[in-house]
C-alpha cells in the first residue's frame, strides 16, 4: 500500500526539527550563562574574628608565676617582614605606621588578650605566648620595646611590641595576660598607661625574681608542677613551629623554655604543668594517641 505523502514528510522532517529545538535550547543557556558571568559580583572578603572583643577572651585556668618570666631586653632588630604596611584600614579607619620609634611617649588606656588569641600568629607571623611579656600597638613600628607603666599603682613592665591593635574604643595598647598580671591590671580588664619606647641597649629594672629558663612556674601552693616534654630543639624557630603544632592539635597551654649550655642554648617545647603525676600521665597518653609518640612526663 502507498505511504500516505504527508505522514511520510511529517516523519522525515520531526527528528530535524527536534534537533533545531535542542540547539536553540542549548545556545540560549551558554548565552545566559556568559551573561551572568559578566555581571558576578566580586567575592566578599571573608569576615575576620582576630581582632580582640574582651567578651570572647579570658585567663588561662592554669595559676603561674609571672615573676619567672624574663623581661625581654631591647635590641636592634630589623622591621619585621609583616605588619608594617602603612597606610592600613580597620572597621574603616585608616592608621598610618610611624616612621621612626625614637622619642614615643603616650598616654591612654590599656587592656589585655589571652587565651583566645594563644598560639595564634601575630601581625608579624610570630606565635602569640600569653606567657611572655609583648603587646599590640597601632602606629608603632614593628618589633619595638617599650616600657609600660600603670599610672594608679606605679607597676612597669618591658614588653617587645610585634602585634597591630587593639581597635576597640580608644585604647592605646593591648598587653599580652603575662604583662597585664605583672602590672596588676588583669582583673580590671582595663587601666591608665604610660608607653614609653625603649632604645636598643637600654636598661630595665631587674624583675622581681632572677628566673631560670628551666625552671616551670610555681603553681599556687608554691608546688612544683608536672609536665610533659615533647622535644628539644637547638633552633628556636623549630621549636615554636613544634609547639604551633601542638596547639592546632589543641593542647594548651604548650611553653617553649631555653636551657643554656657552655656552647649552645636548646629549645624544650614542654605542655602543662599539671598538678599531680596522674594528670601528666593522662595528657601524656592523649599525645601519645595524637601522634606524638615521644611524649614523656617530668617534674621541675
Amino acid at each position: 500500500m502507498p505511504s500516505c505523502p504527508r505522514f511520510s514528510k511529517l516523519r522525515s522532517t520531526q527528528p530535524l526539527r527536534t534537533i533545531g529545538l535542542i540547539a536553540t535550547f542549548a545556545l540560549l543557556i551558554l548565552l545566559t550563562a556568559c551573561s551572568s558571568r559578566g555581571r558576578e559580583r566580586p567575592e566578599r572578603a571573608p569576615e575576620r574574628d582576630d581582632y580582640r572583643y574582651e567578651s570572647l577572651d579570658g585567663p588561662p585556668n592554669v595559676p603561674f608565676d609571672v615573676d619567672r618570666i624574663p623581661e625581654p631586653v631591647p635590641k636592634d632588630e630589623p622591621p619585621a617582614r609583616y605588619g608594617n604596611h602603612s597606610p592600613y584600614v580597620v572597621f574603616g579607619k585608616r592608621y598610618t605606621v610611624l616612621p621612626r620609634r625614637s622619642g614615643y611617649v603616650e598616654r591612654g588606656t590599656a587592656s589585655w588578650y589571652g587565651t583566645k588569641f594563644h598560639g595564634r600568629l601575630t601581625s608579624t607571623r610570630e606565635p602569640y605566648d600569653m606567657y611572655q611579656f609583648t603587646a599590640a600597638h597601632k602606629t608603632l613600628p614593628l618589633p619595638s620595646y617599650a616600657r609600660v607603666t600603670h599610672l594608679k599603682n606605679g607597676r612597669s613592665v618591658v614588653v617587645r611590641i610585634n602585634d597591630r591593635g587593639p581597635f576597640v574604643g580608644d585604647r592605646l595598647i593591648d598587653l599580652s595576660y603575662a604583662a597585664a598580671v605583672k602590672l596588676g591590671m588583669h582583673l580590671t580588664g582595663t587601666a591608665p598607661v604610660e608607653v614609653r619606647v625603649l632604645e636598643p641597649g637600654a636598661t630595665a629594672p631587674p624583675a622581681v625574681a632572677s628566673p631560670d629558663p628551666q625552671q616551670t612556674p610555681n603553681l599556687a601552693g608554691g608546688r612544683l608542677g608536672w609536665y610533659v616534654q615533647l622535644g628539644a630543639f637547638s633552633e628556636r624557630g623549630n621549636a615554636f613551629a613544634y609547639r604551633q603544632r601542638l596547639v592546632s592539635a589543641g593542647f594548651s597551654p604548650v611553653r617553649v623554655y631555653s636551657a643554656r649550655s657552655r656552647s649552645d642554648t636548646v629549645w624544650r617545647v614542654r605542655v602543662g604543668p599539671f598538678t599531680d603525676r596522674a594528670a601528666a600521665d593522662a595528657q601524656r597518653l592523649r599525645l601519645v594517641e595524637a601522634g606524638f609518640r615521644q611524649a614523656r612526663v617530668m617534674q621541675r
